[in-house]
Protein backbone atom coordinates (compact mmCIF):
# COMPACT_ATOMS: atom_id res chain seq x y z
CA UNK A 1 0.00 0.00 0.00
CA UNK A 2 1.54 3.77 -0.82
CA UNK A 3 1.16 5.74 2.44
CA UNK A 4 0.34 9.09 -0.43
CA UNK A 5 -2.61 6.76 -1.81
CA UNK A 6 -4.34 5.36 1.83
CA UNK A 7 -6.70 7.28 3.74
CA UNK A 8 -5.47 8.28 7.70
CA UNK A 9 -8.20 5.75 8.27
CA UNK A 10 -6.46 2.88 6.58
CA UNK A 11 -2.73 3.89 7.96
CA UNK A 12 -4.04 3.77 11.39
CA UNK A 13 -5.57 0.32 10.35
CA UNK A 14 -2.26 -0.60 8.62
CA UNK A 15 -0.43 0.27 12.21
CA UNK A 16 -2.99 -2.51 14.48
CA UNK A 17 -0.92 -5.46 12.21
CA UNK A 18 2.75 -3.86 11.10
CA UNK A 19 4.91 -0.85 12.87
CA UNK A 20 7.01 -1.43 9.48
CA UNK A 21 7.47 1.21 6.39
CA UNK A 22 9.45 1.50 3.00
CA UNK A 23 11.02 4.63 2.33
CA UNK A 24 12.18 5.04 -1.16
CA UNK A 25 15.03 7.51 -1.38
CA UNK A 26 17.10 8.11 -4.35
CA UNK A 27 18.62 11.10 -6.21
CA UNK A 28 17.65 13.88 -9.16
CA UNK A 29 21.15 13.87 -11.36
CA UNK A 30 22.10 13.32 -14.36
CA UNK A 31 22.42 9.86 -15.78
CA UNK A 32 24.49 10.14 -19.14
CA UNK A 33 22.82 10.57 -22.64
CA UNK A 34 20.53 7.64 -22.52
CA UNK A 35 19.71 8.25 -18.95
CA UNK A 36 16.77 9.22 -17.02
CA UNK A 37 18.10 12.40 -14.45
CA UNK A 38 15.68 10.67 -12.05
CA UNK A 39 17.02 7.26 -12.64
CA UNK A 40 18.28 6.45 -8.78
CA UNK A 41 14.49 7.95 -7.48
CA UNK A 42 12.19 6.45 -10.22
CA UNK A 43 14.75 2.86 -9.68
CA UNK A 44 13.75 2.37 -5.95
CA UNK A 45 10.87 3.80 -5.66
CA UNK A 46 9.71 0.86 -8.13
CA UNK A 47 11.69 -1.99 -6.49
CA UNK A 48 10.11 -0.30 -3.36
CA UNK A 49 6.28 -0.33 -5.12
CA UNK A 50 6.71 -3.84 -6.33
CA UNK A 51 8.03 -5.29 -2.37
CA UNK A 52 5.29 -3.67 -1.03
CA UNK A 53 2.95 -5.28 -3.43
CA UNK A 54 4.54 -8.40 -2.94
CA UNK A 55 4.50 -8.49 1.07
CA UNK A 56 1.53 -5.85 1.92
CA UNK A 57 4.17 -3.52 3.28
CA UNK A 58 3.24 0.60 3.97
CA UNK A 59 5.46 2.31 1.42
CA UNK A 60 6.24 5.94 1.81
CA UNK A 61 7.08 8.73 -0.50
CA UNK A 62 10.16 9.24 -2.64
CA UNK A 63 12.87 11.31 -0.97
CA UNK A 64 14.00 11.90 -4.58
CA UNK A 65 16.13 14.74 -3.94
CA UNK A 66 19.89 12.97 -2.36
CA UNK A 67 23.78 14.04 -1.88
CA UNK A 68 24.74 14.81 -5.47
CA UNK A 69 26.98 17.66 -5.11
CA UNK A 70 29.12 16.42 -8.11
CA UNK A 71 26.55 15.89 -10.64
CA UNK A 72 25.36 19.77 -10.52
CA UNK A 73 27.51 20.53 -13.55
CA UNK A 74 24.82 18.95 -15.78
CA UNK A 75 21.20 20.76 -16.63
CA UNK A 76 18.89 19.12 -14.32
CA UNK A 77 20.71 17.89 -11.37
CA UNK A 78 19.85 18.62 -7.87
CA UNK A 79 21.51 18.20 -4.43
CA UNK A 80 20.96 18.64 -1.29
CA UNK A 81 23.72 19.26 1.77
CA UNK A 82 24.38 16.26 3.44
CA UNK A 83 23.16 18.28 6.90
CA UNK A 84 20.33 19.07 4.84
CA UNK A 85 19.51 15.02 3.77
CA UNK A 86 20.12 14.25 7.68
CA UNK A 87 17.47 16.71 8.61
CA UNK A 88 15.01 15.54 5.93
CA UNK A 89 15.65 11.57 7.10
CA UNK A 90 15.69 12.47 10.83
CA UNK A 91 11.87 14.76 10.09
CA UNK A 92 11.04 12.08 8.01
CA UNK A 93 11.34 9.33 10.71
CA UNK A 94 10.11 11.14 13.73
CA UNK A 95 6.68 12.44 11.93
CA UNK A 96 5.93 8.55 11.18
CA UNK A 97 7.01 7.57 14.46
CA UNK A 98 4.94 9.67 15.87
CA UNK A 99 2.02 7.85 14.51
CA UNK A 100 3.63 4.83 15.47
CA UNK A 101 5.66 3.28 12.79
CA UNK A 102 9.04 1.89 14.46
CA UNK A 103 10.61 0.06 11.74
CA UNK A 104 12.10 2.27 8.89
CA UNK A 105 13.74 0.49 5.72
CA UNK A 106 14.73 2.59 3.56
CA UNK A 107 15.47 1.14 -0.40
CA UNK A 108 18.31 3.08 -1.61
CA UNK A 109 18.62 3.86 -5.42
CA UNK A 110 21.91 6.08 -5.11
CA UNK A 111 25.33 5.46 -4.03
CA UNK A 112 26.36 8.86 -2.78
CA UNK A 113 23.59 8.48 -0.31
CA UNK A 114 25.07 5.94 1.92
CA UNK A 115 27.09 7.77 3.92
CA UNK A 116 24.54 10.69 4.67
CA UNK A 117 21.65 8.19 5.59
CA UNK A 118 23.54 6.51 8.28
CA UNK A 119 24.98 9.67 9.95
CA UNK A 120 21.30 10.20 9.70
CA UNK A 121 20.33 6.94 11.14
CA UNK A 122 23.17 7.42 13.86
CA UNK A 123 21.84 11.32 14.87
CA UNK A 124 18.23 9.59 15.47
CA UNK A 125 19.83 6.95 18.02
CA UNK A 126 22.12 9.52 19.57
CA UNK A 127 18.91 11.96 20.15
CA UNK A 128 17.11 8.98 21.73
CA UNK A 129 20.14 7.76 23.78
CA UNK A 130 20.61 11.33 25.26
CA UNK A 131 17.19 11.96 26.03
CA UNK A 132 15.14 10.81 29.50
CA UNK A 133 13.61 7.29 29.11
CA UNK A 134 10.15 7.33 27.40
CA UNK A 135 7.59 4.72 26.69
CA UNK A 136 7.83 4.73 23.05
CA UNK A 137 8.74 1.55 21.24
CA UNK A 138 12.24 2.27 20.06
CA UNK A 139 13.28 3.07 16.35
CA UNK A 140 15.11 0.76 14.22
CA UNK A 141 16.58 1.94 10.64
CA UNK A 142 18.44 0.16 8.09
CA UNK A 143 19.14 0.78 4.57
CA UNK A 144 19.73 -1.64 1.62
CA UNK A 145 20.53 -0.30 -2.15
CA UNK A 146 18.61 -2.18 -4.51
CA UNK A 147 22.03 -2.35 -6.88
CA UNK A 148 23.87 -3.96 -4.48
CA UNK A 149 21.50 -7.31 -3.99
CA UNK A 150 23.80 -10.28 -4.46
CA UNK A 151 21.43 -11.77 -7.18
CA UNK A 152 21.84 -8.19 -8.96
CA UNK A 153 25.10 -8.14 -9.20
CA UNK A 154 25.87 -11.36 -10.44
CA UNK A 155 22.86 -10.71 -13.00
CA UNK A 156 24.70 -7.48 -14.10
CA UNK A 157 28.91 -9.04 -14.45
CA UNK A 158 26.48 -12.25 -16.47
CA UNK A 159 24.99 -9.53 -19.16
CA UNK A 160 27.61 -6.70 -19.22
CA UNK A 161 30.19 -7.50 -17.54
CA UNK A 162 33.22 -4.60 -17.27
CA UNK A 163 30.68 -2.27 -18.80
CA UNK A 164 28.53 -2.10 -16.04
CA UNK A 165 30.12 0.64 -14.81
CA UNK A 166 29.77 2.82 -11.94
CA UNK A 167 27.47 5.47 -12.69
CA UNK A 168 24.52 5.39 -15.37
CA UNK A 169 25.19 1.93 -15.14
CA UNK A 170 23.66 -0.86 -17.63
CA UNK A 171 21.45 -2.04 -14.71
CA UNK A 172 20.03 1.14 -13.56
CA UNK A 173 19.34 2.38 -17.07
CA UNK A 174 17.80 -1.13 -17.96
CA UNK A 175 15.47 -1.09 -14.89
CA UNK A 176 14.34 2.72 -15.97
CA UNK A 177 13.51 1.31 -19.50
CA UNK A 178 11.77 -1.01 -18.26
CA UNK A 179 9.44 1.19 -15.95
CA UNK A 180 8.98 3.92 -18.65
CA UNK A 181 9.44 2.46 -21.73
CA UNK A 182 7.60 5.28 -23.68
CA UNK A 183 10.18 7.74 -22.27
CA UNK A 184 13.18 5.16 -23.04
CA UNK A 185 12.00 5.62 -26.12
CA UNK A 186 12.67 9.21 -26.64
CA UNK A 187 16.08 9.13 -25.33
CA UNK A 188 17.82 5.24 -25.29
CA UNK A 189 19.40 5.76 -28.66
CA UNK A 190 21.50 8.96 -28.02
CA UNK A 191 25.08 8.22 -29.31
CA UNK A 192 28.16 7.62 -26.58
CA UNK A 193 31.89 8.17 -27.44
CA UNK A 194 33.43 6.60 -25.95
CA UNK A 195 31.29 3.19 -25.81
CA UNK A 196 32.65 2.39 -22.48
CA UNK A 197 33.51 5.63 -20.31
CA UNK A 198 36.38 6.19 -18.54
CA UNK A 199 36.91 5.59 -15.27
CA UNK A 200 38.19 7.35 -12.38
CA UNK A 201 37.70 9.70 -9.13
CA UNK A 202 35.35 12.36 -8.15
CA UNK A 203 35.34 15.63 -6.54
CA UNK A 204 33.16 18.86 -7.06
CA UNK A 205 30.70 19.00 -9.93
CA UNK A 206 33.58 21.04 -12.30
CA UNK A 207 36.09 18.23 -11.76
CA UNK A 208 33.14 15.77 -12.64
CA UNK A 209 32.45 17.57 -16.04
CA UNK A 210 36.11 17.93 -17.07
CA UNK A 211 36.63 14.21 -16.25
CA UNK A 212 33.72 12.83 -17.54
CA UNK A 213 32.24 15.24 -20.21
CA UNK A 214 29.07 13.49 -21.10
CA UNK A 215 28.33 12.10 -17.42
CA UNK A 216 29.04 7.72 -17.38
CA UNK A 217 31.71 6.64 -15.47
CA UNK A 218 32.75 2.81 -16.54
CA UNK A 219 29.92 2.01 -18.19
CA UNK A 220 28.08 1.61 -21.50
CA UNK A 221 24.31 1.70 -21.36
CA UNK A 222 23.58 1.39 -24.72
CA UNK A 223 23.51 -2.78 -23.79
CA UNK A 224 20.57 -1.76 -21.77
CA UNK A 225 17.25 -3.27 -22.51
CA UNK A 226 13.90 -3.29 -20.91
CA UNK A 227 13.75 -6.96 -20.94
CA UNK A 228 16.81 -6.88 -18.72
CA UNK A 229 14.98 -4.23 -16.71
CA UNK A 230 12.01 -6.49 -16.23
CA UNK A 231 14.66 -9.23 -14.88
CA UNK A 232 16.48 -6.98 -12.27
CA UNK A 233 13.16 -6.22 -10.65
CA UNK A 234 12.26 -9.33 -10.00
CA UNK A 235 15.56 -9.87 -8.44
CA UNK A 236 16.00 -7.28 -6.48
CA UNK A 237 12.20 -7.51 -5.08
CA UNK A 238 12.91 -11.47 -4.12
CA UNK A 239 15.77 -10.45 -2.08
CA UNK A 240 14.50 -7.22 -0.33
CA UNK A 241 11.51 -8.90 0.20
CA UNK A 242 13.20 -11.48 2.22
CA UNK A 243 15.01 -8.71 3.75
CA UNK A 244 12.06 -6.45 4.82
CA UNK A 245 10.45 -8.92 6.73
CA UNK A 246 13.41 -10.12 8.21
CA UNK A 247 14.21 -6.48 9.43
CA UNK A 248 11.02 -5.96 10.50
CA UNK A 249 9.93 -9.42 12.36
CA UNK A 250 13.47 -8.80 14.50
CA UNK A 251 12.31 -7.57 17.72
Amino acid sequence: MRLQLASWLEVETYLKASSGIIIPIGSTEQHGPTGFVGTDALAAEGVAWKVGERIGAMVAPTISVGMAQHHLGFPGSMTLRPSTLIAVVRDTVESLARAGFDRFFFLNGHGGNIHTVNAAFNEIYAEKSLSPASNRPAVRCTMMNWFMCNGVRELALELYGDAEGSHATASEVSLTYHLFPGAAARIKDAPLTPEIAPEGKIYDADDFRRSFPDGRMGSNPKLSTAEHGARFLEIATDELAESYQAFVTNR
